[in-house]
């Protein structure tokens, strides 16, 4: 076996060791939602509404606020590569800090959503369980926070098991919790959309407290001394944490923000084609699954790498996390082509729906390789503590190409777009090429940031 092969294989086999769990945990969470539409929706169509509006408000506000938190991995990943344990400990307590203001913004942005759902303009009774529900998860947000400090700290330090073990178990609890409070029993009335939140927010307390309880009681995190002693915020390290963190927040929310208005659009052209869209986004953020535990597992150990100043294994480590991303795509993309019919089939009889799909699933082999090279390509750029340069290429790429692009094409804006390019269409071609143009870009980017070798690698690269 030749060296680069040897090597390859051996960065790969560390990569996977980190990312299947990873992947476990995020099916996991990916679980949840699908286990409240399903009982949510066998309660009334109403109460099931108010989850898909009040669930839109809620993941826009908390993918913002967590991808803030996000910025400690990057930071406790390179401490922990340079073996100064005790500032890990330093940055758990300011992440927790900034995790508590966070919560306030969030909490009052969900307890008075007014605002939010006015551009709804939803009927009454929708609106009131609307309501009612996004208040009942308002009370969770802080707990929801803390777990993502928890998350980042042990996904940084290469213990995704820690993480997995625990967003399994919440799995395994939500569906009897669910069952009580939205179907009621044993004293409790029946609470319907509401009943899942509030079993939600049960879930993440336990999650916060237990993971809180790792912290404190596992030999392995003793050496932080994360809770010896009490501090205030630190505003050098704070400002540290929202430097890396506002961008990469900004990042989670464009992507977010991209979908969701690609969602809004395609519901003017009818109810198949929504339903076309909704099996195609499906089934593309099953795959998207698997590249994003990759990228955070090769940003766990490009992180770690550049902590210890091993620049080279870094972007070997880089290199190969991302190829091994891509290569998975292809492959995924594949049985996707081949199992077209029986995928669409799985998830509904209707033809019409299956004849709208039908082209929208095709776009998604490439539309998945695309995502696989940048979101692979965007976590170890953030091992880098690279954030703001990519929030742009993300600006960039998927506002204006993917949704300005796709109204141009999908709405047929000038006249001159073909048939086959309109409607739904349009809007998956446009966010296919602005998915690939943001791969593209954040892969030249890394290539320049990971060039620059110098005994502070790692603080050069935090000034990119």
């Amino acid at each position: 076996m030749t060296q680069p092969l040897h090597a390859m294989l051996a960065d790969v086999r560390r990569i996977a060791s980190l990312a299947w769990p990873v992947l476990i945990g995020q099916l996991a969470i990916i679980a949840f939602g699908v286990i409240d539409t399903a009982m949510v929706g066998r309660f009334s169509a109403t109460d099931l509404a108010a989850l898909g509006l009040g669930s839109s408000v809620y993941i826009s506000i908390y993918i913002g606020l967590t991808g803030i938190l996000v910025a400690l991995q990057p930071i406790a990943g390179q401490l922990f590569g340079a073996a100064r344990e005790k500032e890990i400990g330093e940055e758990v307590r300011q992440a927790l800090w900034l995790a508590a203001a966070l919560a306030a913004i969030g909490f009052v942005l969900l307890y008075f959503p007014e605002p939010l759902l006015g551009l709804a303009d939803a009927p009454p009774a929708l609106h009131e369980r609307t309501v009612q529900y996004l208040r009942i998860v308002s009370f969770g947000l802080p707990a929801s926070l803390v777990f993502r400090v928890y998350s980042s700290l042990t996904n940084a330090v290469g213990k995704p098991r820690l993480v997995m073990f625990l967003q399994v178990g919440a799995l395994i609890v939500k569906f009897p919790l669910n069952t009580w409070f939205i179907f009621g029993g044993f004293g409790v009335p029946a609470l319907g959309g509401p009943g899942c939140a509030l079993a939600s927010t049960l879930i993440n307390w336990m999650l916060a407290i237990v993971g809180m309880t790792v912290l404190v009681k596992f030999e392995f995190f003793r050496p932080f001394e994360i809770f010896t002693r009490f501090c205030w915020p630190v505003w050098k390290r704070q400002a540290a944490l929202l430097k890396l963190g506002i961008p990469m927040g900004l990042s989670y929310l464009i992507e977010v923000t991209s979908y969701t208005f690609m969602a809004l659009f395609i519901s003017r052209f009818g109810t198949t084609s929504l339903a076309g869209h909704q099996i195609a986004g499906n089934l593309g953020a099953v795959l998207y699954m698997t590249p994003l535990s990759i990228g955070i597992a090769s940003s766990t150990l490009v992180s770690q790498a550049l902590g210890a100043q091993r620049f080279d294994d870094a972007a070997s480590l880089s290199r190969h996390g991302i190829a091994l991303a891509t290569l998975i795509a292809c492959v995924y993309g594949a049985l996707v082509l081949a199992l077209r019919p029986h995928l669409i089939a799985a998830y509904t009889p209707d033809q019409a729906v299956i004849a709208a799909a039908m082209p929208l699933v095709l776009i998604i082999v490439f539309y998945h390789l695309f995502d696989a090279l940048q979101i692979s390509t965007a976590f170890v750029l953030r091992a880098y503590k690279v954030t703001l340069v990519p929030t742009v290429i993300y600006a960039v790429a998927l506002w204006g190409i993917g949704l300005g692009g796709g109204y141009l094409l999908g709405f047929d804006v000038g006249g001159a777009v073909p048939m086959w390019l309109q409607g739904a269409r349009g809007f998956w071609v446009a966010n296919t090429a602005s998915l690939g143009v943001a791969g593209v870009g954040l892969y030249m980017y890394w290539r320049k940031v990971s060039t620059r070798h110098v005994p502070v690698g790692a603080e050069r690269a935090h000034n990119a």
